[in-house]
């Protein structure tokens, strides 16, 4: 499966970061990941390059790591259609106290307009 991964260097995206790397890993998935702008996370895009080259390193994998500028969501998106992916990863969504599940709006802009298969790594 050709797997489009989208992090922006939350705490989310990190742990999509390792999901996603281990599961292609195990079943031979073809990963690009796509480092996104997202202005509230803690880390850097370089950062969260030079981690993204780690796990990859420590899989044992060769994946292409992508700087993506531009709106998130509508590069993901515009990207997993252009070259054809199977489908688009992303980290997020938090349980509310009442139950429900929060998404960030780069998140909910993927999962509403995306057409093909959205994961989210929670």
């Amino acid at each position: 499966m050709k797997v489009l991964l989208g992090i922006g260097g939350s705490d989310d995206s990190i742990r999509a970061l390792e999901h996603v790397v281990d599961r292609a890993a195990a079943v031979g998935d073809e990963l690009t990941i796509a480092i996104v702008e997202n202005p509230r996370s803690p880390r850097s895009r370089d950062t969260v390059a030079e981690r993204a080259r780690e796990e990859l390193d420590s899989a044992g994998l060769d994946a292409e790591i992508r700087q993506v500028d531009g709106d998130p969501g509508s590069e993901l998106v515009d990207i997993a259609e252009r070259e054809g992916f199977d489908e688009i990863a992303l980290g997020g969504g938090q349980t509310s106290p009442m139950g429900k599940i929060n998404v960030g709006s780069i998140a909910e802009f993927v999962l509403l307009n995306a057409h093909t298969t959205v994961r989210l790594v929670r």
